[in-house]
This record gives C-alpha cells, sequence and structure tokens, in this order.
C-alpha cells in the first residue's frame, strides 16, 4: 500500500515563471490575485502571458514538434516516465498546492488527484510505443491493391484545463498528446494556476526536451488567442458548455480540430430492490465530493416511489456524515466553493428552487466555517423534471430527488437532459443494471457504484457534454491522423 503524502499546507509554488522553450521567463500580461478559497487569504499575485509570449510558446511547441514526432514510441516512453518520476518527488508540494488553490480536502486531493494523474500519466506513456497500424489487405477492383491505415501526430496542441482538478486534467490532456507524439501549451484555469505552474518547474527538472510541453498562465483573452492561434492544430478543453461553444468557435477560425469535455447532469438511478442503506453514503459522496465542482457530479436521483420513505431515511443517516470545513481536516469531505461569486450561484439554484415550490429535504444542519466560501449540502425534492435545478449543471453540493414508478420511466428521466457525460445505476441485480446502462445515453455509466477511473477506458460525452474522447487508446487517437497507404499487387499491369 502507497504511504499517505504528507505536505507544508502552506507551500505556494512560483507565480511568476512560465516555461516556453524550457527556458524559464517573466511574464508581462494581465495580472490577477489568487485566493485560498477555504480561508479567503491571497495566495499569491500571477501574471498572465502577453500576445507575444502566446505566439513564443506554440512556436517552441512548433520547433520541438519535428524532432518529438519523430522519437521513436520507446523514446517517448522514458520520457514521460522520467517526467512522472519527477512529478511522484514532488508530490507534497503538489498536494498542498492542490489544496490551497481549488479548496480540495485533503483526504480526496491525494487519490484523486496526485496517485490518479500518475496513473494515467504513466499508462499513457507505456501506450507511447504501441503500433497501431491497420491492416486492409487485399483490395480487387479497379485493380489488385493493397492497403494499410497507418497514423501520425496531429501537430501543436493547446490545452486548457478546468480549474477543479488542474493536475489530472492536464495529464489526461498532455499525456496522451505527447504519447502520440504531438507538442503542447499547457493553459490552465485562471481561477488555479498555481499547480500548473509548478508542473511547469518540474517538467523543466524532468529533462523533457525544450518546447515539446510548454506552460503558460493567462485569462479568457489568454485563451481566446491560443485556440484562435493560426499556430496551433488542435484544442482540447475541460470547462463548461457556455465557455466550450466559445473555444470551438475560436478554433474555427483556424479549422483545428476540438476535444471538448464539457458539463453533465448526471443521473443516479436507484431501482426497485435495492438495499439503499448499503450504499447511501457512497451515493452522496459522490455528489457532493470536492464540493460538488465536478463534471460528473451524479447530482440528479432518480428514486423509485416504493423505495422513496427509506431512501430518504438511509439518507439522513449519510448526511449525518458529511463534513464541511477545512480542506485540509482528514475529517473533511466536502470543502469551499472557488470563488465568492460561483457560491453565490450554487445558492442561487436552491433559493430558486424553494420558490418554484421546491422543498429542502435534508441538509447537514452543521454551521459553515466563518471564513471561506462554503455552501452547506443540500437534498431538494419536489420539483419537476423539467425545473433548472433538475436540468442545469449546478457545479456545487446540491442534489435533486425525482421519484419514478417504472424503470422504462427512469430511462427516460435519465436521458431526458442536454448532456450525455455520465450516470450510475443501483440495481438488485447486475444482469438488470447492466441492461438499464445500455440504454442510457453517456459516455460512462457506472453500475451499483463502479469503480475508479480507469486509465484504458474512454471519458467524455455527447450533447452539451463535449466532443471527443479523452483517456485510453480513444484519448490517445484524438491526436492521431490516420492516413491511407495503399499499393498495387506486384506483377500487375500499371
Amino acid at each position: 500500500m502507497t504511504a499517505a503524502v504528507t505536505a507544508d499546507r502552506h507551500y505556494v509554488p512560483s507565480a511568476r515563471e512560465l516555461t516556453i522553450g524550457g527556458r524559464a521567463v517573466v511574464p508581462e500580461g494581465t495580472e490577477w490575485e489568487v485566493h485560498n478559497p477555504a480561508t479567503e487569504a491571497r495566495l499569491a499575485v500571477v501574471r498572465g502571458a502577453s500576445s507575444v509570449q502566446v505566439d513564443r510558446a506554440v512556436a517552441a511547441a512548433r520547433a520541438a514538434f519535428p524532432d518529438w514526432s519523430e522519437a521513436t514510441g520507446e523514446q517517448r516512453r522514458a520520457a514521460l516516465h522520467r517526467l512522472a518520476d519527477a512529478m511522484e518527488a514532488r508530490l507534497p508540494e503538489l498536494l498542498a498546492s492542490i489544496v490551497n488553490e481549488v479548496g480540495t480536502p485533503v483526504s480526496l486531493a491525494e487519490p484523486m488527484q496526485l496517485r490518479l494523474g500518475l496513473e494515467h500519466l504513466r499508462w499513457q506513456a507505456d501506450a507511447a510505443p504501441k503500433d497501431r497500424t491497420v491492416h486492409l489487405g487485399a483490395h480487387a477492383t479497379p485493380v489488385p491493391t493493397v492497403s494499410e491505415v497507418d497514423h501520425y501526430p496531429t501537430g501543436v496542441v493547446a490545452a486548457i484545463t478546468g480549474y477543479n482538478y488542474p493536475l489530472n486534467l492536464a495529464v489526461f490532456k498532455f499525456g496522451a498528446a505527447l504519447a502520440a507524439g504531438c507538442t503542447v501549451v499547457l493553459l490552465p484555469s485562471p481561477r488555479t494556476p498555481l499547480t500548473t505552474l509548478l508542473l511547469g518547474e518540474i517538467v523543466r527538472e524532468s529533462g523533457l526536451p525544450a518546447g515539446v510541453l510548454n506552460v503558460i498562465a493567462g485569462d479568457a483573452d489568454t485563451g481566446r488567442q491560443l485556440s484562435s492561434h493560426a499556430g496551433v492544430d488542435k484544442v482540447t478543453f475541460t470547462g463548461s458548455d457556455a465557455v466550450g461553444a466559445r473555444i470551438m468557435a475560436q478554433a474555427a477560425t483556424t479549422l483545428a480540430g476540438v476535444t471538448l469535455e464539457l458539463g453533465g447532469k448526471s443521473a443516479n438511478i436507484v431501482l426497485p430492490g435495492c438495499r439503499v442503506e448499503d450504499f447511501a453514503l457512497e451515493l452522496h459522496l459522490r455528489w457532493s465530493r470536492n464540493g460538488g465542482q465536478g463534471c460528473a457530479a451524479l447530482a440528479r436521483l432518480l428514486v423509485h416511489e416504493g423505495l422513496y420513505d427509506r431512501f430518504l431515511a438511509a439518507s439522513a443517516d449519510a448526511f449525518a456524515q458529511l463534513t464541511v470545513g477545512d480542506p485540509w481536516d482528514p475529517e473533511t469531505t466536502v470543502g469551499p466553493m472557488i470563488r465568492p461569486d460561483h457560491r453565490d450561484r450554487v445558492r442561487s439554484f436552491v433559493d430558486d428552487a424553494l420558490a418554484d415550490g421546491g422543498r429542502v429535504l435534508l441538509r447537514t444542519g452543521t454551521p459553515l466555517p466563518d471564513k471561506g466560501w462554503y455552501v452547506e449540502p443540500v437534498l431538494l425534492g419536489g420539483l419537476p423534471h423539467s425545473a433548472a435545478a433538475v436540468q442545469q449543471e449546478i457545479f456545487g453540493p446540491v442534489a435533486v430527488v425525482v421519484p419514478f414508478a417504472a424503470t422504462d420511466e427512469a430511462v427516460r428521466l435519465a436521458n431526458d437532459t442536454a448532456y450525455g457525460l455520465a450516470a450510475n445505476v443501483w440495481a438488485p441485480e447486475l444482469a438488470q443494471g447492466r441492461r438499464v446502462a445500455q440504454c442510457l445515453r453517456a459516455g460512462t455509466v457506472w453500475v451499483n457504484g463502479g469503480g475508479g477511473m480507469r486509465p484504458d477506458a474512454p471519458f467524455g460525452g455527447s450533447g452539451r457534454s463535449g466532443v471527443g474522447r479523452e483517456l485510453g487508446e480513444w484519448g490517445i487517437h484524438d491526436f492521431l491522423e490516420p492516413r491511407h497507404i495503399q499499393w498495387r499487387v506486384e506483377g500487375e499491369s500499371r
């Protein structure tokens, strides 16, 4: 078993360095403050990249592309493992940075930010040497030929990450792109730039060739410059569907490809016959962890009407075990919102739901910390499925219960959303859960809680949940272009 990471809770990485072409430079763009969402204390002042530096970062990636794309898969594999080793050596600093700037409880940050990110990076490294050639064989008309399809790297990738999981969202993108032979300019959310800037420092120390992975910081304007840059061949983004639509439009100006991992309003279906007492706590942790700031949060609870009262009773016991507070306290399960305006937005969903006739079924009932941008976890009920709190992504610790009478109704309700990212089915029998899962329009469906996010399985969704897939072979293929090579059978007339 891996020992727990211990960290200096006050560590703040350098906020004034960028990594462009392997060199540290002083940024020149817009200046802003980064605050600790749990204490409201200022962590750092960050200066974003100027337009000139965005050009330099893209140019560095472009200059590094020929050598990196022509390197053998084994060479890329070794380089990515060295980077993973360098990250692992700095785990305490990375952990402290994540907890301080995101507010993720330390009990969640270590397994879901650090260990998960490293597991995926090492899997991506080992996938780099794979031969992906597809042999199509012979074709008779109009003349006998043989064909195969190989793949070549797309080129320079702009990777723009969300604030909620800054380390592993970055790894999901740059790990796959680098394994495929692309080079990357990595731009973190302006809400959480510090962990990525620390990553840039680690990249330099790892010996990764200059220009292969470039880190910049900036605001929405920096993102616009990067996603519409003529030197960028592919844009990959994680964030809200509204911002994803803007980035897609910006990338369209140069006809760059896009991979968009966006929002969700994921259904959590509880079928009749389940022992809800056995999984109530796990169910509620799945939507409230990280303060509910997760695209795959399973916050739309579809519960069979025959289980409704038992479900609420079991949920009351689970809510008593949800602890809102200091993310450095190992007992904390729910941390703060990222910013005060987001806290206010989450609260407004609850206020609007109550004004529309909904009611609060459960809340934790314990006082919130005096400092920090916290929201009390709340379970809402009495709302139609068309209500905003049921249909829109809240991105906070708020869930909604909707009862159903029959399984086909549960499937219809689960699919009645603009999103198609994830779902979970709780069933008394596995076969029944799998049958329901196959009826759901979602990129990932867990049955009876499923398991961890596998590095070899695809992640992403349809509708307003995005375009394309990350992770596994699907994620690497998103950074490869197929090339059909065809030749005539020897001896045939030309």
